[in-house]
């Protein structure tokens, strides 16, 4: 992860540095800082239309009591999609205006979702649906996942059968249960 990282944050400024020397000489200097002002206000605009409609669809999915996973999932590549056409640079510049378009953002989330279900078959991830771990298939593991955790304090009102423990003479025996 750490090489994956180090690419990205030293790979990605050379690559475009090489593509504004590539398109400023070949269009000139003036109309690539345009394209750069023009892409970055495109994204502002495209984040502020289709981040309202998925935020819309959002609340809806929740007024009927349902997670809005899939709008959740969009928000974030939304977001990144956004980001990504702020920054200075063509290349970031595709890769947030691909991020823009909705079928290519099914797809992306149809890879993730079968990324993670290869990993959970092989038990390398587990994923959990309202507190339930979910297994491939659909299959519901029960167990200590099934239910809320309840936190409360009790009191003892049990007689006292052992008359050498002098530790409750203070008042009544509270303690806490559920950590």
């Amino acid at each position: 992860m750490a090489l994956i990282l180090l690419a990205l944050f030293i790979g990605l400024p050379l690559l475009e540095v090489a593509v504004f020397i590539q398109v400023g000489g070949a269009i000139g200097v003036w109309p690539t800082i345009a394209a750069t002002i023009a892409t970055a206000l495109a994204g502002s605009l495209l984040l502020r239309a289709q981040g309202l409609a998925t935020l819309m669809r959002a609340r809806a999915q929740m007024d009927q009591g349902q997670l809005p996973a899939r709008e959740m999932f969009e928000g974030v590549c939304l977001v990144l999609a956004g980001a990504l056409l702020l920054v200075p640079g063509f290349v970031t510049d595709v890769v947030g205006l691909l991020l823009f378009i909705p079928p290519l953002r099914e797809l992306l989330r149809l890879m993730i979702a079968r990324y993670v279900d290869a990993k959970a078959a092989r038990g390398e991830a587990r994923v959990f649906v309202d507190g339930v771990e979910v297994r491939p298939g659909g299959q519901q593991r029960g167990g200590r996942g099934r239910g809320p955790v309840i936190d409360g304090d009790y009191q003892d009102l049990s007689p006292d059968d052992d008359k050498g423990d002098d530790d409750d003479q203070n008042g009544p025996d509270l303690r806490r249960i559920g950590r």
